[in-house]
């Protein structure tokens, strides 16, 4: 993939971000009017809808269909603004295609699903179009799937091709809806220069709240812009409606973000070291669930009278584990020290569990 085109419409400055916005879903005309109204006003000019919503379970807004298409026309001929919206089969991209709009993407559901992905390729390339394709990461932290997704496109004819990093999805408690991981885009961009990058911060973060701090983060790290969820009532919204700002919210967002100039090699060092950070928060919270489940194994072997130290488990578990990372090119003593690390720390929380027991029995 090496002649991606960027993604413009024309009229743009070359380093200004693209940012599209609107409502999770196109619920009613009147509200997918009033929403690119407000946001027309506010200077924005690449509109997003929900046409078709993929719900976890049946019975939820799974969006108007194509109907919908007809309002993003009149929002086309109203406010002058450039349209977009998801696709997912054959008939999504064909009735997306004869209703102008001028942008796709692919979301999370659909581009970890190969079959899915090569029939909306074969249908673009069927249609003899070169209109712009976004494609979100995989639900899992797989970069291979994602870079296939994009792929299968590129092979199908496109170029002007683009991610959408909107987070991973976690078992257990977090501070996001999606975990960021922000490594995995970055190896992306490493991969792929050419390839622009779009931050989701409304999916990641599941809060409004946390677009802000997400969208500065993205900026920070050379995302080359964002897609944001708005809606003219959010609280009222039938999809998502936590994670929704107005139009007005997303304009201040927008308006505050600290754009970083590129090229100074002191701005370089620092977006470097935001990087870490962000890989060092991901990594804490990771360990944090390694010891709960720790603690969780302390409890069995507390009630099934086993020793909390079993060396012949510890030595399969290093040798497997170093022979990992030697393969990604860390070295042997360092993929000891760390595992010795993190196992002296789990059998501390193993023993702190049973002292926990004798301590209810004494009181």
């Amino acid at each position: 993939m090496k002649d991606i085109r960027p993604i413009t419409f024309g009229g743009e400055p070359d380093d200004s971000p693209l940012i599209i916005a609107g409502p999770c879903s196109a619920e009613t005309r009147e509200q997918v009017l009033t929403t690119a109204r407000e946001l027309s006003t506010a200077g924005f000019t690449l509109f997003r809808a929900g046409i078709w919503k993929p719900r976890t379970r049946p019975g939820g807004f799974e969006g108007v269909g194509a109907k919908g298409l007809e309002w993003l026309k009149e929002v086309k001929a109203e406010t002058g603004m450039r349209v977009s919206t998801e696709v997912a089969t054959r008939a999504h991209v064909e009735e997306a295609l004869a209703a102008g709009v001028d942008l796709l993407w692919i979301g999370a559901r659909t581009s970890a699903n190969p079959f899915a992905v090569q029939e909306i390729a074969d249908t673009l390339e069927e249609a003899g179009v070169d209109i712009p394709v976004l494609v979100k990461n995989p639900v899992n932290p797989d970069i291979e799937l994602w870079i296939g997704a994009l792929q299968r496109l590129y092979n199908a004819g496109l170029r002007r091709l683009g991610a959408i990093h909107r987070g991973f999805s976690t078992y257990g408690k977090s501070v996001y809806r999606n975990a960021p991981l922000w490594h995995i885009p970055i190896e992306l961009s490493v991969r792929y220069p050419d390839m622009q990058i779009i931050c989701d911060p409304s999916h990641m973060g599941g809060r409004r709240d946390l677009i802000a701090p997400l969208s500065q983060q993205a900026m920070d790290m050379g995302f080359h812009g964002l897609i944001v969820e708005s809606h003219c009532n959010p609280d009222c919204a039938l999809s998502d409606a936590a994670q929704q700002v107005t139009p007005e919210m997303l304009g201040y967002i927008i308006g505050s973000i600290v754009m970083r100039k590129a090229g100074q090699p002191t701005e370089r060092l620092k977006l470097l070291r935001e990087q870490i950070d962000g890989i060092d928060s991901e990594l804490v919270e990771v360990l944090n669930k390694r010891m709960r489940i720790s603690r969780e194994i302390g409890r069995y072997k507390r009630e099934n009278r086993m020793p909390v130290l079993q060396s012949s488990r510890f030595s399969d578990v290093v040798s497997s584990r170093v022979k990992a990372g030697e393969e990604m090119g860390m070295s042997r003593e360092f993929m000891k020290t760390v595992l010795l690390a993190i196992h002296e720390e789990s059998v501390r929380q193993q023993v702190e569990v049973l002292n926990e027991r004798d301590q209810q029995q004494q009181q």
